[in-house]
């Protein structure tokens, strides 16, 4: 599985969904708002997203921290 966390530079919310799926030991690729995405790109990733992080699965988005928990 691939999990990709869309975030950005000190949002809590990214860091605790970060330090959940390190404590399942699931790998993941943390991608910054500003230098890896655009607002827009995660848009097209999270249409109506208002919220970081946004998590995906294999190309699936799971949602923001609360629907990874």
């Amino acid at each position: 599985m691939i999990l990709k966390v869309y975030s950005k530079p000190n949002c809590p919310q990214c860091q605790q969904a970060k330090s959940l799926l390190e404590s399942k030991a699931l790998p993941f690729e943390t991608l910054m708002l500003g230098t890896d995405y655009s607002r827009e790109e995660l848009l097209t990733i999270a249409p109506g997203a208002r919220t970081v992080p946004q998590i995906v699965a294999d190309g699936k988005l799971i949602g923001g921290f609360h629907e990874l928990r």
